[in-house]
């Protein structure tokens, strides 16, 4: 049998993002991964793998022939948000089989900008067909989907709208700390829940902001690892599940499909939810961070609701810093937000994130940190453990 290799993270970037009127998706990608090279200090031509979802008939082919890339392995798995977390595991997967030696990771989108010209709606829509078609008819939009289960949580559990917002609170709290933040300005618990309600018991600040941008992820097999410019963040474990189709399918609306890919994640990396130093969560809506903290082993299910709310997400002081950058509720969220998630959590190893560095105990950066993405209304979960080299 052929030893695994290991796979570390050696570049990472963001695009512009927040209010990007005057560039295109295509020039989004392109952006992130130029500079993503630029970090790992490696060429392009060392790029044999290229994952990429969301733009284009035949991606990742259109952006990979953009980037002026030819690779001989590639992945366009679509599965919403977690689409970056369970293509970061195949990517890890491939280069550990020894499929490939460099696979790049790309997003990129201008959806607030397209609202803003006509180009597209402000409704997300997943079309009529299959299951859907059995929902459709009665209105069921992305953000009620994610309220029916929120309310189902609050019903079963006890928890509370102000312990949701509470979530909303803290990420607006981290996001003060990061200059690149769309949304700085401090949060209540009371302004949360005065503003305009969209899906009840959503009001507008339990909803994740509209942005362009695009990020970029470069991993490679480990002897690539001394040409870095970058100290490498290793991939320890990743787990990749889903739950179901159709919301008249999800047996338990208070129980995300993070239950299997975190605990698949965890057990791979051989390491427990105890030890993680930060996590980074996505954050459509409040109540999947408060979810998938539980099911992710942070805490109890149920107790989601008292976990969050003393502050423990928090970047200053926080016992569990999450979603450091101020996630997709203020930092930005064009759309299939997972790739940000890896962005962070790899700056937050590397001790590179100024005001908003979380710092262990004994003052040392963190050495394990967390990424797990949310894809469709919780049918889809990827989690991705990474380590300090």
């Amino acid at each position: 049998m052929v030893a695994r290799r290991k796979v570390a993270v050696v570049g990472v970037a963001l695009s512009d993002c927040g209010r990007v009127d005057d560039a295109t998706p295509y020039a989004l990608h392109a952006q992130a991964a130029r500079r993503a090279l630029a970090d790992a200090g490696l060429d392009r031509t060392l790029v044999d793998g290229f994952a990429s979802a969301g733009l284009g008939t035949l991606a990742p082919v259109e952006v990979a022939a953009h980037l002026g890339l030819r690779p001989t392995w590639v992945d366009s798995t679509s599965v919403g948000g977690s689409t970056w977390e369970v293509m970061a595991a195949h990517a890890a997967d491939a280069i550990a089989a020894g499929h490939a030696r460099a696979v790049l990771l790309v997003y990129g989108s201008t959806a607030r900008a397209d609202v803003r010209a006509g180009r597209r709606t402000g409704t997300l829509s997943f079309g009529t067909r299959g299951p859907l078609q059995f929902e459709v008819p009665y209105g069921h939009t992305l953000i009620a989907k994610y309220a029916m289960a929120a309310r189902r949580h609050m019903i079963e559990y006890g928890t509370t709208i102000e312990q949701l917002a509470e979530v909303a609170v803290q990420a607006r709290a981290n996001a003060a700390l990061n200059p690149e933040a769309m949304f700085r300005t401090p949060l209540t618990v009371e302004e949360v829940l005065a503003g305009p309600m969209i899906a009840d018991p959503f009001t507008k600040l339990h909803c994740c902001v509209r942005s362009d941008g695009g990020a970029a992820v470069l991993l490679v097999a480990e002897e690539y690892v001394r040409d870095c410019r970058t100290s490498p963040v290793w991939v320890l474990g990743a787990g990749e599940s889903v739950s179901h189709a159709a919301m008249s399918d999800w047996p338990d609306f208070t129980v995300s499909p993070a239950a299997v890919s975190g605990r698949l994640a965890f057990e791979r990396a051989g390491v427990r939810p105890s030890e993680i130093d930060v996590a980074e969560i996505y954050d459509a809506f409040t109540y999947m961070t408060l979810v998938t903290l539980e099911d992710l082993g942070f805490c109890a299910k149920g107790e989601g609701g008292a976990f969050v709310e003393k502050g423990r997400l928090l970047v200053r002081g926080g016992e569990l810093p999450v979603n450091t950058d101020g996630g997709g509720l203020s930092a930005q969220h064009p759309g299939m937000r997972g790739l940000f998630l890896l962005v962070e959590a790899v700056r937050q190893v590397r001790g590179e994130c100024g005001a908003r560095q979380v710092r262990r105990g004994d003052g040392s950066l963190p050495r394990l940190a967390v990424a797990s993405g949310t894809g469709g209304w919780f049918c889809s979960s990827g989690t991705v453990v990474l380590g300090a080299g």
